[in-house]
């Protein structure tokens, strides 16, 4: 799956307890986990994945492929979610 939508937090929720690290920064599950959650379930924790698109390598924070402190320029991605965005919604129309 992709960095940072929850995977490891997932697995948290189903085992009740905290079977993985997990945090809002990428790059925290560092390998493959193995987790039982009973007897007929194991389930697999896994570093988040992200294929390369083609898209420009502003993309790639917005994909949360990056930590926001290891950018050199923040800038571009932050211009990146600006076009995405409707401007009434940017002015607060």
């Amino acid at each position: 799956g992709y960095p940072n939508v929850g995977k490891s937090s997932l697995i948290n929720s189903l085992k009740r307890s905290r079977a993985c690290g997990g945090g809002a920064m990428p790059g925290i599950t560092r390998c493959l986990q193995a987790v039982q959650l009973d007897r007929h379930i194991r389930l697999l924790d896994c570093p988040g994945v992200v294929l390369d698109s083609g898209d420009p390598p502003a993309a790639a924070p917005l994909r949360g492929a990056l930590a926001p402190q290891r950018l050199r320029d923040p800038l571009a991605p932050a211009c990146a979610i600006l076009r995405r965005c409707p401007p009434q919604q940017v002015r607060g129309d």
